[in-house]
């Protein structure tokens, strides 16, 4: 699990709770209306603007941001120079049978075995780079949609109370209710926007960033192997995907 993640979302929540309950119930909170306004309004207009298929992903996709964390450069350098070594010295075949934990790299090695040519490799590999960042492209975009909508449904839910609230002025005891609908969809869209989807929206871009980094990383690294490059030289070739700081590190270990 992201540890970042979950400190965030339950921390951001919980702060809120807290001032709730500084200052009363959490029932005075809670309101079935505003609630259907804004979470199930905002999950229509988002429906509306995408396809099902593409929401569903997104959810999916969506679990990335709750995830564990992705594998450093360094690591992945020391991998591939690692089967490097193996494949000068025993030839490809001794590849197989390795335990792989990242599903690119099982797949690109895979390849290395079954003794693709290096344009297949780069064609087949860059392809799933491209595809994986469509994804979560398309995933950070329906929650960037869904953070777009969630204050504008609130507002809504905000005049529907106003309408309700001027319409029964005479009857004091609708006035209440009226006013908790009108106050109480602003909260809940800018808490759903704020809170929720528009962190998601930015860690999943971030997190496409950094894998799509790493996917080049080796298939770069792939490459370099299938040409039966020298291992030694191997960590200078894949060195620029590592921070600056962390480099000395890698060159001297």
């Amino acid at each position: 699990m992201d540890i970042a993640t979950i400190l965030g979302l339950f921390g951001a929540f919980g702060l809120i709770i807290y001032a709730m309950l500084d200052g009363g119930t959490l029932a005075a909170y809670s309101n079935g209306p505003g609630l259907m306004i804004v979470v199930g309004g905002s999950i229509m207009v988002v429906l509306l603007r995408s396809s099902l298929e593409e929401f569903l992903n997104a959810i999916k996709v969506a679990g990335k941001a709750f995830g564990k964390g992705l594998e450093k450069p360094d690591e992945l350098i020391f991998q591939l120079v690692e089967f490097a070594t193996v494949a000068r010295k025993d030839g490809m075949i001794a590849l197989e049978g390795q335990e792989i934990s990242n599903r690119f790299m099982d797949k690109a090695v895979g390849m290395l075995v079954d003794g693709a040519e290096d344009d297949v490799i780069t064609k087949t590999l860059t392809q799933d780079i491209e595809s994986m960042r469509l994804r979560h492209k398309q995933g950070a975009a329906i929650f960037s949609s869904w953070g777009e909508v969630a204050p504008a449904m609130g507002m809504i839910g905000t005049l529907v109370g106003l309408i309700q609230m001027l319409g029964n002025m005479d009857d004091p005891k609708s006035i209440g209710p009226a006013m908790a609908v009108a106050l109480l969809t602003t909260m809940y869209g800018a808490i759903v926007a704020n809170c929720l989807c528009i962190p998601i929206s930015q860690k999943l871009a971030n997190r496409s960033e950094v894998e799509g980094a790493n996917c080049e990383l080796i298939l770069e690294g792939i490459l370099f192997i299938q040409k039966g490059g020298n291992p030694r030289i191997l960590t200078d070739l894949l060195i620029s995907f590592v921070p600056p700081k962390e480099r000395d590190r890698l060159v001297n270990a």
